[in-house]
């Protein structure tokens, strides 16, 4: 049985306690946070032995074998570093931070660890992505020639100001999905060979608001995302190949319980669903993942679940839409 130790009372912790609960593998032994009130609230909901209102007193238990990091992403670096010292794997929640600086902090302190640790994009873990890279690999599916994505939310009043705006927040999603199109059908090195060109509005916190960005790959790609924290929700991704096009019909980035759906819409026939059933949601999955890694003594998830060389491409992607779009 895996250990888990939680750091952090916000909301995304309720859906990872959810799906620890559900494993048979999983239980949370400990949970952190600065927040008495909602720490003993956590504590009795899902039956959490441990409560600490200072995090070192988790990552010292020697009831705790695997720590998840649900803190706002520019605390994930010192959070992580402090963790992996500890002793303890981390899966730590999306964005991996808000600055290249920080992200090469922390995988240089993951690599040194010798310890698992894992970006918690955790929608890569679901069933729905195997599937989609299943497509992506077959010869009938074509030759990759542009992707199209975007993602918007009415949250602009709740965000975090020190997130560093909505690419991190909401842009991460459709980002690390074209990532991992372009690197499963274009090969390892085709990602980072490409050229950007964005617009972005800025809020009265300074950061990245709503913005759109284009992008040229060296081996002719082309793809435009869009990410917003303003209005919402909403969401797309689109694939098209020399054979014809894939659109996602459910959202890609939350997967739930139950079915989810591609449209494949072949330029010569008809279009044909794709649907991938599963009786739980993509945080179970992830849970799942996590639980198989440390079984198997690997210090990174599979893919298409992100490895750290995977979630440092896409921080780098993120930095340098930004920029662009910051103009």
């Amino acid at each position: 049985m895996l250990r888990w130790g939680i750091i952090g009372t916000g909301f995304i912790s309720h859906a990872m306690l959810g799906a620890i609960a559900k494993s048979k593998g999983s239980v949370a032994t400990a949970i952190a946070g600065r927040n008495e009130t909602a720490l003993a609230d956590m504590q009795a909901q899902y039956q959490i032995p441990q409560g600490c209102p200072d995090t070192a007193d988790l990552l010292a238990s020697d009831d705790v074998d695997v720590v998840y990091i649900a803190l706002p992403n520019h605390l994930h670096a010192d959070a992580t570093t402090a963790a992996l010292a500890a002793g303890k794997p981390v899966l730590c929640e999306k964005s991996l931070t808000v600055s290249m600086s920080d992200a090469e902090a922390l995988s240089k302190a993951a690599r040194s660890s010798g310890l698992f640790f894992a970006e918690g994009l955790m929608y890569l873990a679901h069933p729905l992505m195997a599937q989609f890279m299943s497509l992506m690999r077959d010869p009938t599916f074509g030759e990759l020639r542009s992707v199209s994505g975007f993602y918007a939310a009415d949250i602009w009043q709740v965000v975090n100001p020190a997130g560093g705006g909505t690419l991190y927040n909401l842009g991460c999603y459709p980002a690390s999905l074209l990532h991992l199109v372009v690197q499963t059908m274009c090969g390892d090195t085709a990602f980072g060979a490409r050229t950007m060109a964005a617009h972005g509005s800025v809020n009265a916190d300074g950061n990245i608001q709503d913005t759109t960005l284009s992008v040229r790959f060296d081996n002719g790609v082309f793809a435009t995302l869009q990410s917003s924290d303003s209005h919402g929700m909403a969401f797309g991704f689109e694939v098209i190949t020399t054979k014809g096009a894939l659109r996602f019909d459910t959202n890609p980035w939350l997967p739930d319980a139950g079915d989810s759906r591609m449209i494949w819409r072949p330029f010569d026939g008809p279009e044909r669903p794709i649907v991938v059933s599963d009786a739980n949601d993509a945080f179970y999955h992830q849970t799942r993942m996590v639980e198989r890694a440390l079984i198997s003594r690997t210090t990174e998830a599979q893919r298409p679940s992100p490895r750290l060389s995977d979630s440092l491409e896409i921080m780098q992607f993120l930095t340098d839409w930004d920029v662009a779009a910051q103009g």
